[in-house]
């Protein structure tokens, strides 16, 4: 062979070295690039997969457990009492839902924007956790068709 045919062979038979920092295999391998996080940092930000984070509203203390609340919800039993949730302090409202603070004197339902969250001088109760007829008895509505006693 002439010395120009085998120095082509040997340039064309020659595999390209691969940088260290690209990522080994193919790309659909299923194996985490090493630079993912830098390029996507928040790369679930904005997506919607149901319930991940928690929910307080679940887990919140009942007006039965907090005793400042028996004089102010005077009359009714301590099984109803059980079944109002309180938000903690801190907690966040969720954007859209209905609320009612058992500190304000007209207990006026309200709907929660995005960026409001319970104070210490509130008492939250969310209308998501809430019986309906308690709700309204909460929020003042008398009607006796809406209180589930109307007579027939």
């Amino acid at each position: 062979l002439n010395c120009d045919r085998l120095a082509r062979m040997i340039v064309v038979s020659e595999k390209p070295v691969m940088a260290q920092t690209q990522k080994q295999g193919r790309p659909n391998d299923g194996k985490p690039d090493e630079w993912e996080q830098d390029l996507h940092p928040n790369s679930g930000a904005g997506q919607n997969h149901g319930t991940l984070e928690a929910q307080p509203e679940k887990d919140a203390p009942t007006a039965y457990e907090i005793k400042e609340l028996h004089s102010l919800l005077e009359g009714y039993s301590d099984d109803e009492l059980k079944q109002i949730k309180v938000l903690q302090p801190g907690t966040r409202l969720k954007q859209g839902a209905k609320y009612v603070d058992l500190n304000d004197p007209e207990r006026k339902e309200f709907t929660a924007m995005g960026n409001q969250e319970a104070g210490a001088d509130n008492k939250y109760v969310p209308k998501t956790e809430t019986d309906y007829q308690l709700w309204h008895r909460l929020t003042g509505v008398e009607k006796p068709d809406v209180m589930g006693e109307a007579s027939s």
